[in-house]
């Protein structure tokens, strides 16, 4: 005969296996109390994705809504424009979409060279052009020896840092999204800023957010990551501007 505790975990183990689509899972009620308490059912156990990637009854909201892109690689057959090399891939607002997301797309150290992750907050496109980066910039930092680094690990790392809102302060409204490039001889990671600190911006808080980001990466204090304008590189021909300052 079952004991209750083994009951309880037959019970539990039948709603994970329950899936339901990610858009249709709703924000759960405080201590796990059914919506419809009122009319005498008992309550629903909360399920998080860290009980199961894919079965869970619970979304833990974010601040914001945010947007995966990808940029696949180059034809090298025409139709190579930007725009159409520039994919959007889906927009998420809670803490369980991400992970269904991130659970369930190619790791970067997989991706093909000359290919893109963006993550940006909903309405913000990763181009330059877009009238919300017109003026702002971004911090970046390449590593060199792709061998050496735990290039999947970092870039969680840094799209965790993003939606959970800690690269600013909460007054701040700077960071636009993070970015990473795979290419030939290195890893790019970036952090894409509304402002450079020159006009409406503050520099002293865009520091402070490449301060944060180093730190999310893990780096050395000798190594510096650095901040240039968009305009400059797109001045320049090249994602690798002069930086305006380096922390």
């Amino acid at each position: 005969m079952a004991t209750p505790a083994a009951a309880a975990e037959t019970e539990a183990f039948e709603i994970r296996d329950e899936q339901r689509p990610l858009t249709e899972i709703p924000i759960s009620p405080p201590n796990g109390e059914a919506d419809e308490a009122a009319d005498g059912l008992k309550p629903t156990e909360q399920l998080t994705v860290f009980h199961s990637a894919d079965n869970f009854n619970v979304k833990h909201p974010l601040m914001n809504k945010w947007t995966l892109w990808f940029t696949k690689p180059p034809s090298g057959k025409g139709g190579n424009d930007w725009s159409e090399l520039l994919k959007e891939v889906v927009t998420f607002d809670s803490v369980e979409e991400f992970w269904g997301i991130y659970n369930n797309i190619q790791k970067t150290s997989e991706l093909a060279l000359k290919s893109d992750y963006h993550l940006f907050k909903q309405g913000v496109r990763p181009e330059w052009e877009d009238e919300q980066n017109m003026n702002g910039g971004k911090w970046a930092y390449q590593f060199k020896d792709k061998r050496a680094v735990a290039i999947d690990d970092l870039w969680l790392h840094v799209m965790l840092a993003a939606i959970g809102e800690t690269l600013e302060a909460d007054d701040v409204k700077e960071v636009m999204g993070v970015v990473v490039n795979v290419r030939r001889g290195f890893f790019r990671i970036g952090v894409w800023t509304r402002t450079t600190g020159v006009k409406g911006g503050n520099k002293d808080s865009l520091k402070e957010i490449g301060k944060r980001f180093k730190e999310v990466l893990k780096l050395a204090e000798a190594e510096k990551v650095e901040f240039s304008g968009h305009t400059d590189a797109a001045q320049s021909g090249s994602t690798r501007a002069k930086p305006k300052f380096t922390v």
